[in-house]
């Protein structure tokens, strides 16, 4: 069983930044990969940025040169670093994990992050 526990949202202005940290309870040295996905009011649920736990990064084209991933294995964090935010960013984010030593899926209970205009 993982726990991921997402923290960092907030209310920011556009054009400012954000970091959102998601910690696993144990090492994430199995989880691969590791996302972050978001939800807008009425809207589905879409991926924002993936790691790998080794090779490369994946981003949304609607957040890309704007959000970085990352990964700190010693830490059993994820970073989501969201820079240069829109409205159109506001949504709920969540933590996302593949364990490939029991090959299931694990979300976090998910963090606001409002961007007002």
């Amino acid at each position: 069983q993982v726990q991921l526990v997402e923290s960092g949202g907030g209310l920011v202005q556009a054009g400012g930044s954000l970091r959102l940290s998601c910690t696993a309870a144990g090492s994430i040295f199995t989880l691969s990969p590791m996302a972050w996905y978001r939800q807008a009011p009425g809207k589905e649920r879409e991926l924002v940025a993936s790691t790998p736990r080794v090779g490369s990064t994946n981003y949304a084209d609607s957040v890309k040169g704007r959000f970085t991933i990352s990964r700190d294995n010693a830490k059993n964090t994820v970073y989501l670093q969201m820079n240069s935010l829109k409205p159109e960013d506001t949504a709920v984010y969540y933590c996302y994990a593949f364990s490939l030593y029991d090959h299931r899926e694990y979300w976090g209970q998910g963090t606001q992050v409002t961007v007002s205009s």
